[in-house]
């Protein structure tokens, strides 16, 4: 992954190379200092990963990843602003001839687009490292007990606890869930980067979560890529109920429904135990009304065609970036953010809690802590 994400990096930085700053109006020196800065930006991911720990999770103070963040962010978006103008460009030269297209290829266009990828890029990252806000959403479910209406699930994913998002973060995401009083919480994945030794003191805010019926939990692809094993045990000590391709039985006011959960896909390549949604479900009594946590949202059809009535995912991080975000939509079946109705079952998909410290940034796909408001429909 590491050897790709710097051929993509190198590309966006020969782009922003040859549309931004070789046409610049001001000496060769300049112009070559510039070039290097926005190399070491566009590459800092491999820089960081040989020198400073791994892609995963480098071990750098946060302010340091704060900075490389936006330094990163600026490049990305002078690449993703300039496309949109030599789109726009290309598009006046086909259907038109006269002042629109010397505005679009000119200097002033040109500066104007680089001020706002520094502002955008600063916005973005305070976006990305920010305490996320609470968002309620209502659902009613087919199928639901009439004794869970009003049930209340709070669903932290994808927290990515990191030197980015360190302790003092998490202790305020956890203070804010613990605040709304949920019955139930749980956690679909990607929950930490690095090590189960380097994040101890950082996940250690996660054993005061508190819900009437427990804290669930479920690994993400993130999980695998450093000692999973020991981050299940770390994640258990921690008092979180990790579901490894099975099931609880949730009971209030007299009635009962499953709350199931599978591993993800990324187990295969480690040697360990893939998604299996039939050992999840396996033992639930035939008609029980079945929740489900699945990092990813991609495969919802097959699990609505299970009877599940409620799928609860993330994974996407909601694809960060409005625009862009449709390139994340496409890789995950369509799926990037917010509800989908499939088939009889819900699906929603939450913007993440957190993110990877690889690409800190959102604009338009804000963070959030999820309040989910279980109702029965009435039939």
């Amino acid at each position: 992954m590491g050897s790709t994400l710097s051929l993509v990096t190198g590309i966006i930085w020969l782009y922003v190379l040859w549309r931004f700053v070789w046409p610049m109006s001001v000496g060769f020196g300049f112009r070559l200092l510039l070039s290097l800065v926005l190399l070491l930006a566009a590459e800092y991911h491999w820089v960081t990963s040989r020198y400073f720990g791994t892609l995963a999770s480098p071990e750098l103070p946060q302010w340091i990843l704060v900075a490389l963040a936006w330094a990163f962010g600026v490049v990305l978006l002078l690449f993703l602003l300039g496309l949109v103008r030599d789109v726009a460009g290309v598009l006046v030269f086909l259907v038109a001839r006269g002042p629109g297209r010397a505005i679009l290829s000119g200097e002033t266009l040109r500066n104007f687009v680089g001020i706002l990828a520094l502002l955008l890029a600063a916005v973005g990252v305070w976006q990305a490292i920010r305490v996320p806000a609470v968002k309620t959403v209502n659902l009613v479910l087919d199928g639901l007990p009439s004794a869970f209406e009003n049930y209340r699930i709070v669903q932290l994913t994808d927290l990515h606890t990191s030197r980015l998002l360190p302790e003092h973060w998490l202790e305020a995401v956890v203070a804010r869930s613990d605040a709304l009083k949920p019955d139930l919480i749980v956690l679909t994945g990607d929950l930490a980067d690095g090590t189960p030794q380097q994040r101890a003191d950082d996940v250690l805010p996660l054993k005061d979560l508190h819900a009437t019926d427990g804290v669930l939990a479920i690994p993400g692809n993130h999980e695998y890529y450093s000692d999973y094993r020991d981050w299940m045990i770390a994640y258990r000590a921690l008092g979180l109920h990790m579901l490894e391709n099975q099931h609880v039985i949730i009971h209030h006011g007299g009635a009962s429904l499953a709350v199931a959960g599978v591993t993800d896909r990324q187990a295969r390549s480690f040697g360990l135990p893939p998604p299996n949604l039939q050992a999840a479900l396996d033992g639930i009594p035939a008609g029980m009304s079945i929740i489900l946590l699945d990092h990813r949202p991609g495969a919802a059809p097959q699990n609505a065609q299970a009877g599940v009535i409620l799928q609860l995912s993330g994974h996407t991080h909601g694809g960060q970036i409005r625009g862009p975000d449709l390139l994340v939509k496409r890789a995950n079946n369509g799926f990037v953010s917010g509800l989908y109705r499939v088939g009889h079952m819900t699906l929603y998909v939450s913007n993440g809690t957190g993110l990877w410290n690889g690409l800190a940034i959102r604009l338009g796909r804000p963070s959030e802590i999820t309040q989910i408001v279980l109702h029965a429909a009435h039939r």
